[in-house]
């Protein structure tokens, strides 16, 4: 790869990929959003972030009609209706659909309190 960031050594095939990751060093996010501040990365997580505003939701569950804003959250849905549970605990075993539901059983192995 010809361009290559200084700090991490990661390289990139375009000048634009490597000024875009920049940015994640100095954790400047040049791209607000105009309804309401927040502030991003990239173009594309914006536009992402867009269409909560618009109260668009161009995804829709097939197995029970709920509709979402973005993708992965539809994707992370769809987990519940396909019985995928990927997140596995190490001490136990159990899996289950969504990583914080992994992250609040680990408690019951440490002892953490919520």
């Amino acid at each position: 790869h010809p361009f290559t960031c200084e700090q991490c050594g990661k390289g990139f095939a375009q000048r634009g990929g490597l000024t875009q990751h920049l940015t994640r060093h100095t954790g400047e996010q040049p791209f607000p959003c105009p309804e309401c501040g927040r502030c991003f990365w990239r173009k594309s997580q914006l536009e992402q972030h867009r269409v909560i505003h618009t109260g668009e939701k161009p995804f829709a569950c097939v197995a029970c009609g709920k509709t979402f804003h973005l993708k992965d959250t539809f994707l992370a849905h769809h987990r519940i209706h396909a019985g995928e549970k990927p997140f596995a605990c190490t001490e136990c075993s159990k899996t289950f659909n969504f990583k914080h539901c992994l992250l609040n059983h680990r408690r019951n192995h440490t002892g953490e309190k919520p």
